[in-house]
């Protein structure tokens, strides 16, 4: 569904924090332009990606991927603060040229609130796969959603999807059949401040992190 070019990024970090599971050394990468950690079991190629949006506009983002044989680790970002701007400038042409009514409608904040599920939606329609688990699911208080899926040939499929900060973090994780759960890859996601410290929030009754809300409070 997306349209990658195939621009690399090249201003991420990655440094060494060894773990083992599943047969890899895992390392801590750190992405200072998309302010997450997460771990790799190897150094992840970077792509530039256009990502086409629930209601139709095209937004930037990166794919950070690490494939061996037949395992896959990904990570995909789509920076969505600039879809309102861009929603506004789509209405004012349609009014522009005549259109009105329903036929140019604000879109822009139905398109960031549901960003979440419509990824989750364009997960769960993949061809060759069972769905086996779907719920909600935090990572340090960031809401989000929480996938399983079986391939055809018994290959495990785990998806974990945040948006923070208008920045939707799409986790994904493949590997083949009688493997162990990609679980150690999924739980290190962590999301960063602006001098690349990891944030935690505290839950507030039944509250935690929700993208478009007052955030709660940080843990310190």
């Amino acid at each position: 569904m997306r349209l990658i070019q195939l621009t690399l990024a090249t201003l991420s970090l990655s440094f060494v924090a060894p773990a083992f599971s599943q047969g890899y050394t895992w390392t801590e990468y750190i992405s200072r332009e998309d302010h997450f950690s997460v771990s790799f079991p190897g150094d992840p190629t970077i792509e530039e990606i256009n990502y086409p949006t629930e209601y139709r506009i095209t937004l930037p983002g990166r794919v950070y991927s690490y494939e061996d044989g037949g395992s896959l680790y990904s990570v995909t970002v789509v920076d969505y603060n600039d879809a309102i701007d861009i929603h506004n400038s789509r209405n004012e042409a349609c009014q522009a040229s005549g259109g009105d009514g329903d036929l140019c409608q604000d879109d822009g904040p139905e398109d960031i609130r549901g960003a979440i599920v419509y990824a989750t939606w364009n997960i769960m329609q993949r061809d060759g796969v069972d769905i086996v688990h779907y719920a909600h699911y935090n990572s340090d208080r960031v809401e989000g959603h929480n996938i399983r899926l079986i391939g055809d040939d018994g290959s495990l499929i785990t998806v974990v999807i945040h948006m923070h900060e208008n920045k939707l973090y799409i986790l994904e994780a493949m590997v083949p059949r009688g493997a162990p759960a990609p679980g150690l890859f999924q739980i290190s996601l962590a999301f960063l401040d602006d001098e690349y410290n990891r944030i935690r929030y505290e839950w507030v009754g039944t509250m935690l992190y929700s993208n478009g809300y007052p955030p709660t409070p940080r843990v310190r």
